[in-house]
């Protein structure tokens, strides 16, 4: 199977959607931020959508498989970039196992 860089892209734009999109309901229902926020949420939901669709894999469930492991490590990313929390060790341990996991997803055989 030829794995593109541009694959990985996609679900790097995919992660980002869904957290910022989530994140601003979050930040509208659990922080108290104005309804408004949704707005950008659910434009940022649309894009996350949309670049799971350009990901070339044959299988959608496939695609969803392998996205778990770049969302988890996406969502360390988040947790530390905007929410300014350091993961810890069983973060790190955690990402490392799940992306262990979308490698063997990724690379293993389909025969």
């Amino acid at each position: 199977m030829n794995i593109k860089l541009t694959n990985f892209v996609y679900l790097f734009i995919a992660a980002i959607g869904e957290i910022s999109g989530c994140f601003s309901f979050w930040a509208w229902l659990r922080l108290g931020k104005s309804i408004f926020w949704i707005i950008p949420g659910i434009c940022a939901l649309m894009i996350f959508a949309f670049a799971l669709t350009k990901v070339d894999l044959p299988n959608a469930a496939r695609v969803y498989a392998v996205y778990g492991g770049i969302y988890l490590l996406s969502s360390l990313l988040w947790l530390w970039l905007v929410e300014g929390v350091k993961p810890n060790r069983w973060d790190f341990l955690g990402v490392g196992i799940s992306l262990l996991g979308t490698l063997v997803i990724l690379f293993g055989s389909r025969r």
